[in-house]
């Protein structure tokens, strides 16, 4: 694989919208590859691995949605019994 064929894969990408959705939902690396390989290019596994890490970043911000789903908080109980809020520790 050259840095020529990942440049030409980029910019094929950066203008099919098709593609850039094909990418997004690729659920891994080895996915990127096939599609890179069905739209006439060879990319390597590591870099088909950074751009998978690239569009998928483990510290991304949760969207409003996404947290709305996880919000909700945690309540204990103190000593005596009475229920506090998450936040009082």
């Amino acid at each position: 694989m050259s840095e020529e064929q990942l440049k030409a894969f980029l910019l094929k990408a950066k203008a099919d919208e098709s593609l850039q959705e094909q990418l997004k939902s690729a659920a891994d690396a080895h996915e990127i590859l096939a599609i890179a390989k069905d739209s006439g290019f060879v990319i390597t596994a590591a870099r088909a691995e950074e751009m998978h890490k690239s569009m998928n970043p483990a510290d991304k911000e949760l969207s409003d949605d996404e947290l709305e789903n996880v919000a909700g908080g945690a309540h204990f109980l103190d000593p005596l019994g009475a229920w506090l809020p998450w936040n009082w520790f």
